[in-house]
Protein backbone atom coordinates (compact mmCIF):
# COMPACT_ATOMS: atom_id res chain seq x y z
CA UNK A 1 0.00 0.00 0.00
CA UNK A 2 1.09 3.41 -0.92
CA UNK A 3 0.92 6.10 1.76
CA UNK A 4 0.70 9.69 0.71
CA UNK A 5 3.20 12.00 1.96
CA UNK A 6 1.72 14.99 3.42
CA UNK A 7 3.35 18.61 3.48
CA UNK A 8 5.09 19.42 6.92
CA UNK A 9 3.45 22.10 8.46
CA UNK A 10 5.26 23.69 11.22
CA UNK A 11 4.03 25.11 14.43
CA UNK A 12 6.49 27.13 15.86
CA UNK A 13 6.24 27.91 19.71
CA UNK A 14 6.52 31.81 19.31
CA UNK A 15 3.62 33.71 17.37
CA UNK A 16 3.89 37.22 16.85
CA UNK A 17 0.58 38.74 15.55
CA UNK A 18 -0.18 41.80 13.94
CA UNK A 19 0.01 45.54 15.19
CA UNK A 20 -2.59 46.76 17.36
CA UNK A 21 -2.74 50.30 17.66
CA UNK A 22 -1.49 52.27 21.04
CA UNK A 23 0.59 54.65 21.87
CA UNK A 24 3.28 53.40 21.37
CA UNK A 25 1.44 50.47 19.03
CA UNK A 26 2.28 46.57 20.10
CA UNK A 27 1.79 43.27 18.78
CA UNK A 28 0.45 40.82 20.58
CA UNK A 29 2.82 37.34 21.46
CA UNK A 30 1.54 34.04 22.36
CA UNK A 31 4.05 30.92 23.06
CA UNK A 32 2.37 27.49 22.13
CA UNK A 33 -0.64 28.95 22.18
CA UNK A 34 -1.56 30.91 24.99
CA UNK A 35 -1.18 34.95 24.76
CA UNK A 36 1.79 35.87 27.06
CA UNK A 37 1.84 39.64 26.56
CA UNK A 38 2.87 42.42 24.11
CA UNK A 39 5.83 43.51 22.56
CA UNK A 40 6.62 47.03 21.31
CA UNK A 41 10.04 45.74 19.78
CA UNK A 42 12.00 42.84 18.75
CA UNK A 43 14.03 43.18 21.57
CA UNK A 44 10.42 42.39 23.64
CA UNK A 45 10.09 39.46 21.29
CA UNK A 46 13.44 37.97 22.51
CA UNK A 47 12.85 39.06 26.50
CA UNK A 48 9.68 37.45 26.82
CA UNK A 49 11.04 34.18 24.45
CA UNK A 50 13.96 33.78 27.17
CA UNK A 51 11.67 34.42 30.06
CA UNK A 52 9.52 31.08 28.67
CA UNK A 53 13.51 29.35 28.10
CA UNK A 54 13.18 29.55 24.53
CA UNK A 55 16.46 30.68 23.01
CA UNK A 56 15.78 32.69 19.08
CA UNK A 57 19.10 32.21 17.04
CA UNK A 58 17.13 33.24 13.58
CA UNK A 59 14.23 36.06 13.64
CA UNK A 60 13.46 34.02 10.43
CA UNK A 61 13.14 30.90 11.42
CA UNK A 62 9.71 29.71 10.52
CA UNK A 63 9.80 26.76 12.88
CA UNK A 64 10.41 29.10 15.70
CA UNK A 65 8.55 32.14 15.34
CA UNK A 66 5.74 33.33 12.75
CA UNK A 67 5.02 36.51 11.88
CA UNK A 68 1.63 37.50 11.38
CA UNK A 69 0.51 40.74 9.92
CA UNK A 70 3.81 41.58 8.89
CA UNK A 71 7.43 40.92 9.84
CA UNK A 72 9.91 41.64 12.43
CA UNK A 73 10.45 45.16 11.04
CA UNK A 74 6.66 46.01 11.38
CA UNK A 75 5.77 48.28 14.78
CA UNK A 76 3.90 50.73 13.57
CA UNK A 77 -0.43 50.21 12.61
CA UNK A 78 -0.80 51.24 8.85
Amino acid sequence: MTEIASPHISQPRIMVLGVQPGTPPFRIMEIDGVVVGSARAVTDVLTTAAAFGITVHDLDDPDVIRWVGGDKFTWRHH
